[in-house]
């Protein structure tokens, strides 16, 4: 549970310091939703464009509530097997470690 917090205090931190320094410009408005450890449902809102995002810990089944696509990868860092998500698509049965909005 500590881990998941780290997450989404990193990734909640990336998006405000992205959207005070920069303006709703460079954020994929909507929200990016995933399953973790045992399946538990969590979520970003307005995540920020072309950044790497490594997940912290097991990620599954993402799925694309903003308005632009994305990328999901098997391996941290954006390598590995990659996934693409349009607007509006999930991808049920892919695990991944890594995501980038509107690469």
């Amino acid at each position: 549970m500590r881990l998941f917090r780290t997450v989404v205090a990193t990734l909640g931190g990336l998006v405000l310091s992205v959207s005070l320094t920069t303006g709703s410009a460079v954020a994929a408005e909507g929200q990016f939703v995933w399953a973790g450890p045992k399946g538990k449902p969590y979520s970003v809102q307005n995540p920020p464009d072309h950044k790497c995002l490594d997940m912290g810990q097991e990620a599954s089944a993402p799925e694309n509530f903003t308005k632009k696509p994305l990328t999901v990868y098997s391996g941290k860092k954006c390598k590995g097997t990659a996934t693409r998500l349009e607007p509006g698509k999930k991808a049920k049965g892919v695990k991944f470690a890594s995501v980038i909005f509107n690469p």
